[in-house]
């Protein structure tokens, strides 16, 4: 896991993009949104935590794909609406809760509208919050990521390996 977390860390720093098509992600809320959770995934990979981020949003507000993909989900998990987007090279995007405007099978462009936003995703202060995942890998042993990490507006900064 540690091998893992430092090649994808040496492969962004070197300026590899996201996915394989060669882009970055962009924010899947527009304006910019304020990070209401950050990204804290639990080690080893089944313990609790948050595996994701969680953005501040409106309800109704569109809901963008970060990255061009194919989505693979559009519907209820575990009684919330998701959308999930599967990008070349991997890298496996999710949005919750998302009213879906898309249907699995269905090829999308970064930018495309996946759906809106829902009221009610607990633990969140604002009116309505976006838990936005990324994860490397099937979803059975995904290896998640920070999505704002990936995002084309962040920084790449080298750091000593310890």
């Amino acid at each position: 896991m540690r091998f893992f977390a430092l090649l994808l860390t040496v492969a962004i720093a070197l300026g590899a993009p996201a996915s394989a098509d060669g882009e970055r992600l962009e924010w899947p809320l527009r304006p910019r949104p304020a990070v209401m959770r950050m990204f804290d995934a639990p080690s080893p990979n089944w313990q609790p935590g948050h595996r994701g981020v969680d953005l501040a949003g409106t309800p109704g507000q569109r809901v963008y794909a970060a990255a061009p993909g194919t989505v693979v989900f559009a519907g209820e998990l575990a009684g919330r609406p998701v959308v999930s987007v599967a990008h070349r090279g991997g890298l496996r995007t999710s949005y919750e809760p998302v009213v879906a405007a898309v249907r699995a099978g269905q090829r999308i462009d970064a930018g495309t509208m996946l759906g809106e936003l829902q009221a009610g995703h607990a633990g969140c202060a604002a009116p309505a919050c976006l838990h936005w995942g990324a994860m490397w890998g099937p979803a059975s042993r995904a290896d998640y990521v920070d999505p704002l990490g990936l995002l084309a507006s962040t920084p790449i900064r080298l750091k000593p390996v310890r």
